[in-house]
């Protein structure tokens, strides 16, 4: 908290070579506890947000549009929660490795892509063909955070199609 204050005052001398991004990330450092709470309410959120739009898919008219926003939601809220035990600006540099960055990449278009087909297309079909490749890509980026998920799962889709 001194150092915010330093740096918000314009007393820090060494401010040349922090940049505001990493100053903020120290300042705002939480607890371990409130970390898992975060997690916790966020990730529990997303996952309602997921459920509610999948069983408010079957309504007419407005089902599809509320399940695109409702399950989008739903990933980004999930998403936002990894946020909270690693801290935003680490996850924003893990979403980007090299092994990452693919499936990231993917799953930010799809997201983006769910609701344009939902509000601005009012394309049925296309806001349900991207809420489905938004699922495989979180699946596809979330098995990038276990050893081996991945080729285990190629290996697996290979020995099926033989």
């Amino acid at each position: 908290m001194d150092k915010l204050k330093r740096v918000l005052s314009g007393q820090d001398g060494n401010n040349d070579d922090i940049n505001i991004l990493q100053t903020v990330n120290e300042a705002s450092t939480l607890g371990w506890g409130t970390r898992v709470k975060g997690f916790i309410i966020c990730f529990v959120i997303g996952v309602i947000s997921s459920v509610l739009g999948t069983c408010l898919l079957w309504l007419p008219r407005i089902g599809i549009v509320l399940f695109a926003v409702l399950y989008t939601f739903g990933n980004v809220a999930s998403l936002a929660s990894t946020m909270f035990l690693m801290g935003p600006l680490k996850q924003l540099k893990r979403m980007c490795e090299k092994t990452r960055a693919f499936a990231t990449i993917i799953m930010l278009v799809c997201l983006a892509l769910t609701l344009c087909a939902a509000f601005w297309w009012k394309n049925n079909a296309l806001a349900l063909l991207f809420c489905i490749l938004q699922f495989l890509a979180f699946a596809w980026y979330g098995l990038s955070y276990i050893p081996f998920a991945r080729d285990a799962v190629i290996k697996v889709f290979t020995f099926c199609l033989k």
